[in-house]
Parts: structure tokens; sequence; C-alpha cells
């Protein structure tokens, strides 16, 4: 039974996939119960089920088994109360920021003043007034997800879905948009689940670190990150929580080499 403070409630979910006519088992028995407003990391090595768990949460692609609910009601199709980011920007390229922006709020319908109000507001929390009549080709990969990011907040959605959305970006780039993620959490206080590969990202980010297996996916670790914020990453006890995760996906990136050897072995 999920708790009933849960903003999220992941319950029992299987994904199976056909591939060559063979069937994949990307995720078994995920259980996680979200609270309104936390901010969740999906950690682990590529091919264990991150993005497949968070598309499911998006609607994207239904679970095999198990259920998925927000605030009771279970996910059967994507919905406005999740947006999406994606690490590959998904913007329109005959748009303008402006534009892209308020795309969202004219399907809609709302009145165009008050979509004129909304999309000026996120252009100056997101440091973007200055580039509003730019297009997409115009911009660096840093501002190209800027604008995704305002897009998926003019929408209001309570929960926010994020799929390595600074993956491609530089060191720099990458902690700069970290910060300014933290500052729009802490202001708006939405419920987060972001997937990412980084471990220091993880610990950067997150209130709670949910460290998954090679295939099938499951749940290793799901770790509280007691550290207070604004985070050193140079810290003792931030260096020491890194350090333990790492042993973790190393513990993975074994046991899959391993697998890998034997299924060469056996062709």
């Amino acid at each position: 039974m999920s708790d009933p403070a849960s903003h999220i409630s992941i319950q029992g979910v299987h994904k199976v996939f056909e591939s060559g006519g063979q069937e994949v088992h990307a995720l078994r028995a995920i259980d996680l119960e979200i609270p309104r407003g936390q901010f969740v990391c999906l950690l682990g090595p590529s091919g264990c089920g991150k993005s497949t768990l968070l598309n499911a949460v998006a609607g994207f692609s239904l679970a095999t088994a198990g259920t998925i609910t927000v605030d009771g009601t279970a996910i059967t199709e994507p919905g406005p109360d999740r947006g999406m980011v994606f690490q590959e920007y998904a913007l329109f390229p005959w748009m303008t920021v402006e534009q892209n922006v308020a795309f969202g709020l004219q399907i809609k319908g709302i009145d165009k003043a008050a979509i004129e109000d909304k999309v000026a507001s996120l252009l100056a929390m997101l440091n973007l007034t200055d580039f509003r009549k730019r297009f997409p080709k115009d911009l660096s990969g840093g501002m190209r997800q800027r604008v995704a990011i305002a897009r998926v907040l003019a929408l209001d959605s309570p929960i926010m879905l994020m799929d390595e959305p600074f993956g491609a970006l530089d060191a720099l780039t990458r902690r700069n948009l970290q910060d300014e993620l933290l500052r729009i959490w802490t202001e708006l206080k939405k419920t987060i689940i972001f997937v990412t590969h980084s471990i220091e990202e993880a610990l950067y980010l997150a209130d709670r670190t949910v460290v998954m297996t090679y295939r099938p996916g499951t749940i290793k670790r799901d770790l509280m990150v007691d550290l207070e914020r604004p985070r050193d990453v140079s810290s003792p006890a931030f260096n020491a929580l890194k350090k333990e995760l790492s042993h973790l996906l190393m513990e993975e990136q074994t046991r899959h080499n391993q697998a890998e050897f034997k299924g060469a072995a056996v062709d």
C-alpha cells in the first residue's frame, strides 16, 4: 500500500521489452515513495533502467506490471502535472526563445496578456530576457537548456522529470545550471526526479540518491543525502559519500563485465 503522504508512489514496477524476439527485463520490483517537494536523483551506469523508470513516471511508456500513482491517481498517459526536460533540449527551431516558452500556454488557451507576463517572468528568472528574440540555433547548449527548463516551468507542473539534462554540457556550464536548478527548486518547491550517471552531480543536487543496478534495474541503495546546502564538493563528508557510491557503482560495473564475458564465451 502506498504512503498517503507520497506525491509519487512507485509500487512493484516491472518493465519488459521485446527485442529480437527475446524478452529484455529492464526493471524489476521497483518500490519508491517520493514526498512532495523532494529532489530525487536516479543514479546508475548506462543501461540500468534509469530513463526507462523516468519514462514510466512520465506516462510515455507504461509499466509491464506494478503501479505508479501521483497523489493517488494511476498514471496511464502523459499529463500536465509532470513536466519533462530532455538532454536533447527538444526546442522548436523555427520559434524564438519567447515563442518556445509561450507555446504550451498558447495550447492551453491562456489569455495573451497572461502569457506575456508569465513568459517575461520566466525569462527573467533564467537570465534569458536579453535572448528572447533569438532562435535556438543562435544559442549555446547551456542557453538552450535554460529555454527548455523555462518551457516546462511555464506549464506550472508540480513535478519535474529530468533525463540527464546537463549531460552534454561542459563542466562550468553544467555547474552553473545545477545552481540555477537548485535556486528554482528552492523557490518553487517542485518535486524533481533527475536522472544522472554522475555521482558528484547526484550528491550536489539531491535530497536523496537512488542507486540502480545493471539490467534488470533494481534499487541497490536508497540514500538520504544529509549534507547542508550549498554543498562543498571538496568537503570530507561529501567525498566520503562519493567514495561509498563509487564503490556501489563499481560493483555493478564488475557484475556487468562478468555477465558480458560469460555471454561472449557462450557465443
